[in-house]
């Protein structure tokens, strides 16, 4: 295994426990936290696919990368507009 493939693994391992944390109640989908593991193994997962380039891989990653952008704002918009 080579550097960017532990990367990878890494990234996927965030995807997989903010899923699972989801599951468990432990967090929410209105969660920053939520929403940052998310952010932070989507980015790891990129770095991996920009040396073992898998299109398809990449393109999900892209769109994860974005929606979770949205609802990260989304989240902060809200918590402004309850101050």
């Amino acid at each position: 295994m080579d550097i960017f493939q532990f990367i990878g693994f890494c990234g996927m391992v965030c995807i997989v426990v903010a899923y699972f944390m989801l599951q468990l109640g432990n967090t929410n989908a209105k969660s920053l936290k939520f929403q940052f593991i998310n952010l932070i193994g989507a980015i790891l997962l990129i770095i991996s696919l920009c040396v073992h380039f898998n299109l398809g891989s990449f393109m999900i990653e892209i769109f994860w990368i974005i929606i979770t952008i949205f609802g990260i704002v989304k989240i902060i918009k809200g918590q402004k507009n309850e101050a």
